[in-house]
């Protein structure tokens, strides 16, 4: 008789962003009337950059002749691609990066779940609190999290890190020991991030500790202050203990083409085994490598012509961010984030609840936004919106909410 992976069974409810389109679709289909804003998810609306579309439809005719066609690719990622990150990504801002460190994948989200093929089930994982639910979830389905727990509202073998207003978003160091480590900056959900000497701070306590930082930088693009890293390996001491991972998603609008990759030093060593050589092999085995069309889109990212396209796109969502800050903030709400990120992290008034406020706006205001609760107990009494909407439509959202807090 077959058996099925009974972590799956521990999981509690659905997936945030299905609950999320579970109730607004049922919204939708008994108000077919209603003319609704996308403030939820992170899913970008700008077309791809020009050089972009052009460097993909020439990799397409590369595909039509036998001369220049590409079958399967290196599981590692094409080094015109690798190159070009390691020059533009690292090289550019002092960091020594080797080119056969960086590994290209279909996204972030696919490595920050796929990275734990390479860990032990007996890891003890500390998060921060709120917290994206992948590496929550994906550790869970993996065996680490042990036994969910209705009202905690956690998991009895993840380390919660409270990173809230009252700490500066800024997590305190575990009081017990722990092996693997996720933080985020700048962070998803709270759009808060983490400066350098609060990065070298955790660098010193993993090295000490020996245990693992996984660093997501998916939105290091939108940073705009000095004195915040873009990459942990900014920070002395970080190739001998963090995984950094990147992605296209958000940085050039390859939500739908899917790209993206991660970087894993060679200095990083466990149990005495490379863990660079360990997820090389994972690579080699499980995956067949990013599509050649998409992986030449990504490099025309770093093009003069494609890198200039790219930062006009940013700034327009930079300039969405700061018009939903400064509407919500003229509204009476108390907000963070928004301006190294596109994500506004917005407190719910009169002590509301998270998922009470998200259908409060999705009902009376027809904007749908991500209850703050969804990403751990942290993120209750908040919620979260997204500067990736179209900019007269987030225009539009600010003047429904302003009217709405009007009435209370």
């Amino acid at each position: 008789m077959a058996h099925v992976n009974e972590n799956y069974a521990k999981l509690p409810g659905s997936y945030l962003f299905s609950e999320i389109a579970r109730r607004t679709a049922a919204y939708a289909e008994a108000h077919p009337e209603a003319d609704l804003i996308k403030m939820g998810i992170g899913d970008v609306t700008r077309p791809l950059a020009p050089a972009v579309i052009a460097a993909m439809h020439a990799a397409v005719d590369d595909l039509a002749s036998s001369e220049t066609f590409h079958g399967y690719g290196p599981e590692q990622g094409y080094d015109f691609l690798r190159e070009a990150i390691q020059q533009a990504d690292f090289a550019a801002r002092g960091v020594d990066i080797a080119v056969d460190e960086i590994f290209v994948s279909d996204g972030a989200k696919s490595d920050c779940g796929n990275i734990g093929d390479i860990l032990s089930v007996n890891n003890k994982i500390a998060v921060c609190d709120p917290v994206y639910p992948v590496y929550v979830d994906t550790n869970a389905m993996a065996g680490r999290a042990g036994e969910y727990d209705e009202q905690a509202q956690g998991w009895s073998n993840i380390y919660y890190m409270p990173t809230t207003a009252e700490n500066g978003f800024a997590p305190e160091l575990p009081k017990e020991p722990v092996d693997v480590i996720y933080l985020c900056s700048p962070s998803n959900p709270t759009g808060t991030v983490l400066n350098a000497e609060q990065l070298k701070t955790w660098v010193d306590y993993a090295n000490q500790q020996d245990a693992i930082i996984m660093f997501d930088a998916a939105y290091e693009r939108f940073i705009t202050e000095e004195g915040v890293p873009h990459s942990i390996y900014e920070v002395p001491g970080a190739k001998t203990c963090a995984i950094e991972f990147r992605s296209f998603s958000k940085t050039a609008g390859f939500t739908g083409a899917r790209c993206g990759y991660t970087v894993v030093p060679h200095e990083l060593v466990r149990d005495g085994q490379s863990l660079h050589d360990l997820w090389n092999r994972r690579q080699t085995t499980k995956f067949n490598g990013a599509s050649y069309v998409i992986q030449r889109g990504a490099a025309a990212i770093y093009s003069e012509e494609g890198a200039a396209q790219v930062e006009e796109t940013l700034d327009y969502y930079r300039k969405n961010a700061a018009v939903i800050k400064e509407g919500l903030e003229a509204a009476g709400f108390t907000v963070f984030g928004a301006v190294n990120s596109p994500y506004i992290w917005c407190q719910t008034p009169s002590g509301m609840g998270s998922w009470e406020f998200f259908d409060k706006l999705l009902t009376e205001a027809n904007i749908i936004t991500t209850p703050g609760a969804g990403f751990g107990p942290s993120g209750e009494g908040y919620v979260r919106l997204t500067a990736f909407g179209d900019a007269e439509r987030t225009v539009l959202a600010m003047e429904r909410i302003k009217n709405l807090m009007a009435g209370e």
